[in-house]
């Protein structure tokens, strides 16, 4: 084998995707100001002029000259790579520690094997019979 390949599978390789495109970059955050300014007026408060003003400034840049926002893009882009880091493994943790673990602690308690893993000393085979039986073995010679 060859040094640092012991798999089939590149494991190794880190896939980082591209950032979007820089209008459509100024666009969402011009939409996102717009909505922080207009959040007020749900419970009868006054419109935030200072986001409309953010607002504005991104849909320009956006729409004008989108270059400008380049920087703030990647600064965006990089930032989102960080959280996927941080927040995937702890949701998926999450989900596992509560959903997972709770259960099959409730099928220990309940006694449920549903993988047939326990040991038994009195079995000469753990093959499981198919009845009815399954395909003939003939059927099996081209899969691919």
């Amino acid at each position: 084998m060859t040094q640092g390949r012991q798999f089939h599978e590149d494991f190794g390789r880190q896939e980082r995707g591209k950032a979007g495109s820089d209008r459509a970059f100024g666009i969402v955050f011009a939409v996102a100001f717009a909505v922080v300014a207009a959040w007020p007026l749900m419970h009868g408060g006054p419109v935030r002029w200072w986001a409309v003003a953010v607002a504005g400034v991104f849909l320009v840049l956006a729409l004008a000259v989108p270059k400008v926002l380049y920087p703030l893009n990647l600064v965006w882009f990089e930032f989102g790579l960080l959280l996927h880091k941080v927040v995937s493994p702890l949701v998926m943790g999450l989900l596992f520690f509560l959903t997972l673990t709770p259960l099959a602690f409730l099928m220990r308690l309940a006694g449920k094997d549903p993988l047939r893993l326990r040991f038994d000393p009195k079995a000469d085979s753990y093959w499981i019979h198919r009845d009815p039986p399954g395909p003939p073995p003939e059927t099996m010679r081209n899969q691919f």
